[in-house]
């Protein structure tokens, strides 16, 4: 099995310059011969189809206005990519060349110098061919044919069926909002996607439009290899002890001897951060089934470890791993490197004492709160996706104080620099395999072969990066399948895969990292339960009972679909739930027709690719009533958002350790439009980001309000250490009057949560013109509050804010918001994309001053351009 992406030193040629060209030709010899009357354009690598006709004045942008409709063509059509190079010195004996490409989206045949090499149809692996007997030393032509990735593709009846009655059930007819259903393909309209090897989300989503990338994603290259060459090591730890800072250290290593008949040895050196080293050498042993390949393993213990932590507990240390392939005489035939971190990640799955199982990250002994949110594609055009954009979004996710990132089943496996941003920041990945929401024909020999070459490849690939915690089984299919069948026996929907195949792959090539067939999954009970396994909480937003329980007897569908749901769900680990809004007005403006955007525009309709449409409307009329204008939409939805995430974590956190983790859906999004995102296409934050970055802080003070109307202070604290706090208690009218003031001197333990303070209605007098406020004395804590009536009956449109604005280095400036009465959603506005603020979206009390610090100021910025707004957007001056 060979993994082209190891980090190797052999000869490389990388091949980045291409042109591309539309033609219907199946050969070589049929594009040759009609080559007058094609149109060639330089191709763009890293990328795609539709980036290189954009760049060649070919197509306008898909993601501006409605251009995504008349896009559709380009999967349609068949293009090939042409590249004419030299191949540099010659082989000699012992030597092979490979070439190697990475990610061929998605069905692709590939010539060289007229010479069919083969056919490769996955975006989820490379594809690799031994082209050593092909090549000349120059003029060497690659031709590489793309046919649309649907294109012949049936699903079995028993997938297509399944579909069908999963589309009926799921049809977006609600009598609540007198719409009938809409006619809009959905993707249960789909079932051959699940034939192809290729994201889920390029066929449309409820997110996302249908925009399926085409090309070749990333640059093909030469590999020169000489008689023997790595596959792939697998460097982990499997104990640690905290005390004695002793780490023992598991080895293995895999080679190919191609041309090699003499014994192989692997030499490995594990080197610290601070230069320290540890170095064994080990023999390979040929594989009795295939004396090719050679492995070997070894043990090694480290002393004076440095433990990878995620951010919040400690540092990221990572150790820089040489893997030498040593043949007779100690000679040198193959190299790679690598880093590490050192830590050990386990699933707890004991006995809960309140009832059912733990599902409870376990990193180094320390039992987690999993803090994050879903991770989807950050661009249906995947190859335009770069590292700087990958990693500015892995450091906005850990400046919100997340932990985990959970690679949602719908998208693709990410690039490295996702992995690497997530080992070097100190956050967790939670990772799907690639599969969602539909049933997957497990039967199909062809398939199953793929599905499990996949499967080794990506395995072998994350399975050294510190920051993977957890591979699992899927995307929400037990939970379709069984709405459907009723059941979830085994059978050709996909269940060898999440409970045969992808656990013994896991089992094989990466021991020490957890397995989980699903999500939502349990092990005993229903599947999205509360007593066992993870669920996904949509009973807020669908307004529908979907396994938490609780009272059903609402009054509107205000109310089924209100945030206040959340207080209802006693789950173990909330791996989905969130809130739909709109991104900033920047945002929306940026990708728009001039004055195509108002409140009931069809431009701003097909923004949303939600059903129906009008879906937000039912927790806006509870909750902040009904917006007359697209400003208050905005800042509406958002407020909805925001202030149901901040309710949902709070009340899960509190929970903690019966409740270990909540992962909010989503985190970013894959075009600019209206979503559950946090963090929108243009990686401009929505105010739900900036709640949840309070809300995510390692120790966090929080309201309850109980039935009978008690008012208390619940401590929780998901550090390593015990926390020391005094905390006021404050509540006061939006006017300024106090009506009470309380102190309280808090000792929080690591790992708990408590009611800390209490008090009777009748001290506090609950109502429409007052709110509860906790801070800490010292400023360890963001302060906390607590509204005790909807947004809609609230004082919240008297406030005024004082901007003042100094420069505080090169593109950086601090902002100081002075507020006059109190002010919600306190911010500065976002003059541009690119620009970011450290905290934003404040409550300020009448008086209260907050520092922002602004970053990513361009040259030359004109700081008079930042201006400051509130609730219902009120401007600052």
């Amino acid at each position: 099995m060979s993994h082209p992406h190891l980090s190797h030193d052999p000869d490389l040629l990388e091949l980045g310059q291409f042109d591309l060209a539309c033609s219907s030709a199946a050969t070589p010899e049929e594009l040759h011969r009609g080559s007058d009357a094609l149109q060639w354009a330089p191709a763009v690598i890293p990328g795609g189809v539709h980036e290189s006709l954009m760049a060649a004045g070919l197509l306008p942008h898909p993601f501006y206005g409605a251009n995504e409709e008349a896009a559709q063509w380009v999967e349609q059509a068949t293009w090939w990519y042409r590249a004419v190079f030299d191949s540099g010195p010659g082989v000699v004996e012992g030597e092979r060349i490979r070439l190697v490409c990475p990610v061929l989206d998605t069905v692709a045949t590939v010539w060289l110098n007229g010479t069919r090499l083969g056919t490769h149809a996955t975006q989820f692996r490379p594809a690799a061919f031994d082209v050593t007997d092909q090549l000349l030393p120059d003029g060497n032509e690659l031709l590489i044919r793309f046919t649309p990735p649907l294109e012949g593709l049936e699903a079995p009846p028993q997938i297509s069926q399944n579909a069908a009655r999963l589309a009926s059930f799921l049809a977006p007819h609600s009598p609540e909002h007198g719409a009938e259903r809409e006619t809009k393909e959905s993707l249960y309209d789909r079932p051959q996607i699940t034939m192809r090897r290729k994201a889920a989300l390029s066929w449309g989503w409820d997110f996302a439009p249908r925009l399926a990338s085409v090309g070749i994603a990333r640059p093909p290259e030469l590999h020169r290899e000489r008689a023997a060459t790595l596959l792939g090591h697998h460097v982990r730890a499997v104990e640690v002890d905290q005390d004695t800072k002793v780490v023992h250290v598991a080895l293995d290593v895999t080679a190919e001897a191609f041309a090699w008949t003499e014994p192989l040895q692997a030499r490995v050196v594990l080197t610290s951060p601070n230069g320290s080293r540890v170095t064994t050498s080990f023999p390979l042993a040929p594989d009795p089934q295939a004396a090719v390949l050679h492995h070997g393993h070894s043990r090694v213990t480290v002393t004076d470890a440095r433990l990878w932590w995620t951010h919040d507990l400690g540092d990221q240390p990572l150790y820089t791993v040489s893997v030498e392939l040593l043949g007779s005489d100690a000679q040198i035939l193959d190299r790679a490197t690598d880093r590490v971190g050192l830590r050990t990640v386990t699933l707890d799955r004991s006995a809960d004492p309140e009832g059912g199982r733990s599902f409870r990250f376990v990193l180094n002994g320390i039992p987690l709160f999993a803090r994050g949110a879903n991770w989807v594609l950050a661009n249906m055009l995947a190859g335009s996706v770069t590292p700087q954009n990958v990693r500015a979004l892995v450091a906005d996710a850990a400046h919100a104080n997340m932990t985990m990132l959970r690679v949602w089943g719908g998208g693709i496996y990410e690039q490295d620099a996702f992995y690497e941003a997530c080992d070097e920041l100190g956050i967790l990945i939670w990772q799907d395999f690639m599969f969602a929401n539909l049933d997957y024909p497990s039967d199909d020999l062809v398939l199953h072969g793929e599905v499990t070459a996949e499967a080794q490849y990506q395995v072998t690939r994350l399975r050294n990066h510190p920051s993977l915690a957890l591979w699992c089984g899927n995307n929400e299919v037990h939970a379709m399948h069984g709405l459907a069948q009723g059941d979830l026996s085994p059978g050709g929907w996909g269940w060898s895969f999440f409970h045969e195949v992808f656990p013994s792959v896991v089992a094989e090539y990466s021991p020490q990292t957890p397995y989980w067939p699903g999500s939502p999954w349990a092990d005993s009970g229903p599947i999205n339960g509360v007593l066992d396994g993870d669920r996904h909480a949509w009973e807020v937003w669908h307004g529908i009972d979907v396994g938490a329980g609780g009272p059903q007897d609402f009054t509107s569908r205000g109310q089924a679909v209100h945030f206040h749901r959340y207080c209802r769900d006693h789950g173990k680990f909330i791996s989905e739930f969130g809130i739909h809004a709109a991104p900033e007005l920047i945002t929306l403006k940026r990708w728009t027709p001039p004055g195509s955007l108002h409140l009931d525009s069809s431009m701003l309709a097909h923004r949303n690719k939600d059903t129906p449409k009008n879906k937000a409307n039912d927790l806006m009329a509870e909750e902040t009533g009904l917006p007359v204008d697209l400003h208050q939409y905005i800042d509406f939805s958002m407020a909805c958002q925001a202030e149901g995430l901040k309710y949902g974590i709070e009340h899960y956190r509190r929970r903690q350790p019966h409740c270990s983790g909540t992962l909010v859906w989503q985190y970013n999004d894959p075009w600019p439009g209206l979503s559950w995102s946090i963090m929108d296409h243009d990686q401009v934050p929505k105010a739900g980001y900036y709640f949840v970055q309070r809300a995510y802080q390692p120790v966090l003070a929080s309201f309850v309000r109980t039935e009978d109307d008690d008012l208390e202070v619940w401590v929780t604290n998901s550090g390593r250490e015990k926390a020391s706090l005094s905390l006021r208690v404050d509540v006061a009218t939006f006017t300024g009057q106090s009506i009470l003031i309380d102190h309280v001197d808090v000792i929080s333990q690591p790992g708990t949560s408590h009611r800390v303070w209490r008090t009777s209605a009748r001290n506090y007098q609950p109502g429409l013109d007052r709110y509860a406020w906790v801070s800490e004395t010292d400023g360890a804590l963001e302060p906390n509050r607590l509204f005790f009536a909807p947004l809609k009956d609230l004082p919240l449109n008297d406030s005024r804010l004082d901007l003042e604005v100094r420069p505080d280095g090169e593109g950086r400036a601090e902002v100081t918001l002075t507020s006059h009465g109190y002010s919600y959603l306190a911010r500065v506005l976002p003059p541009s994309t690119g620009i970011r603020f450290d905290r934003n979206y404040l409550d300020l009390r009448d008086g209260d001053q907050a520092s922002i610090l602004v970053e990513g100021l361009p040259t030359g910025f004109d700081l008079g351009q930042l201006k400051a707004a509130t609730y219902n957007w009120q401007e600052g001056r």
